[in-house]
């Protein structure tokens, strides 16, 4: 299917032109005709699979055929996307600016952590489309800076990830503020019962469409995993490093602190590098991703919440310097490469106590990791043996193709245990754990 199968008016299909977009992807496909057919949604699907496109392109286009021929005044906010982190707020304007650079629209983006005269001023010239984080969003509603009662359009996105941050009743608050007449997009890469609680408070006979579970992980990433000892980590990383074709790593390590001596231990052996994380100013996160988007920086560490707005066509490499505590965060992870089709690289390193995460990412994914045993720093006390026998449990349960797996679900979004959606198994958090928030 191309987009023109979509119904999408000709300055839209223009920009996709010139973006270099020819097919939709599949939940672009299955959800742009929903969305301009009026329905809420309830949209299900990992990330890299193009969801922010996927609400875009058609909110563009519903924008631009309900605009008046006339405009009195300053132009009301007609839709509001409402996201988690800053990063990933400027990558959905970024798209709107992209898919809408031949409509007549204007949006803007709102979030903390730097000044809001620049963003106020823009907001009383007049707009259309708001995407906003939610703290910055309700203290400009308090200082009668945003009013939200002309909001047609509204699009809670990574809905999962708000469950994470705390932002469930900031979210509450918001949606109290807005009209009942309106259309409602909800998005989230899982679907927790917590989840599902919102999206019924909220949506009014959505459709629903899910694409590639949160358990698969894209046939293009090879995955690979280290067993090393914890205080040989950063030997290993820099080890690693010595490899020429690797021209940007994205590096993920679980806490703010951890991901600052990461970079201190490179910077210390000449690897240009830097982190992104939540106790970065808004500047530095942003000066940190346009240096290694162009290459200027060779590594960027990152903690999740931080990379979740990370979106790099040609990030080729990515290692877990630490294992994630909850599976479907791997997913994610290695989801930063491989996009769009391409290769690419997942390395995980894995010491003696994080044998548990990684027994928990084979149980999700239901496929087995390669071992590289052959590297200077393989620890053999690791071993394998401990994470092969839940996966061999697994394999006697595959099920056939088309009830799992990439081949669809076969039960929507109520998945059982080895989907880990409804009820994902979490460890108890070392302490190194619980001190930061990612």
């Amino acid at each position: 299917m191309s987009f023109e199968q979509l119904r999408l008016i000709e300055p839209v299909l223009k920009a996709l032109k010139e973006e270099g977009y020819t097919n939709p992807t599949p939940i672009q496909q299955q959800s742009i005709p929903y969305v301009l057919d009026r329905r809420d949604l309830l949209g299900c699907a990992q990330t890299g699979t193009g969801k922010t496109a996927a609400f875009a392109i058609p909110l563009l286009q519903l924008l631009t055929e309900t605009t008046p021929a006339v405009q009195k005044g300053p132009r009301p906010i007609r839709a509001l996307i409402l996201t988690p982190t800053r990063e990933l707020a400027i990558q959905i304007q970024e798209s709107l600016q992209a898919y809408g650079k031949h409509l007549p629209l204007k949006h803007q983006v709102i979030f903390g952590g730097v000044s809001q005269v620049p963003q106020v001023e823009a907001l009383r010239r007049g707009i259309d489309i708001l995407v906003a984080t939610p703290g910055r969003l309700l203290d400009l509603i308090s200082q009668n800076i945003i009013t939200l009662r002309d909001v047609k359009f509204f699009v809670l996105d990574e809905a999962d990830r708000m469950l994470d941050m705390g932002f469930v009743h900031d979210v509450q608050r918001v949606i109290i503020k807005l009209p009942e007449n309106r259309q409602t997009l909800f998005f989230s890469a899982t679907m927790p019962p917590e989840i599902q609680k919102l999206a019924a408070m909220i949506l009014k006979n959505p459709a629903k469409v899910e694409v590639t579970p949160v358990s698969s992980t894209a046939e293009t990433i090879t995955q690979s995993v280290y067993h090393v000892k914890k205080n040989d980590k950063r030997h290993l990383l820099q080890h690693i490093l010595k490899d020429d074709a690797i021209k940007t790593l994205l590096v993920f390590a679980r806490t703010k602190h951890g991901a600052d001596r990461v970079v201190k231990d490179l910077v210390r052996v000449g690897i240009t590098a830097e982190a992104i994380h939540g106790n970065k100013s808004q500047n530095a996160r942003q000066r940190a991703l346009s240096n290694f988007k162009n290459r200027q920086t060779r590594v960027l560490v990152a903690t999740d919440i931080a990379a979740r707005g990370i979106d790099i066509d040609e990030l080729t490499h990515v290692v877990n310097f630490e294992l994630p505590n909850v599976p479907e965060t791997y997913v994610h992870r290695i989801g930063r490469t491989g996009r769009a089709g391409a290769n690419g690289i997942a390395i995980s390193f894995c010491e003696e106590e994080e044998k548990p995460f990684l027994k928990d990412i084979l149980k999700l994914i239901n496929r087995e990791i390669p071992v590289v045993k052959e590297q200077p720093f393989h620890d053999p006390l690791v071993g394998m043996e401990a994470v092969k026998a839940p996966m061999a449990q697994n394999r006697s349960k595959k099920k056939p193709q088309g009830q799992g797996g990439n081949g669809g679900n076969g039960g929507g979004f109520h998945r059982n245990r080895q989907g880990h959606v409804n009820a994902p198994k979490k460890h108890k958090p070392r302490p190194q754990q619980a001190q930061a928030a990612r």
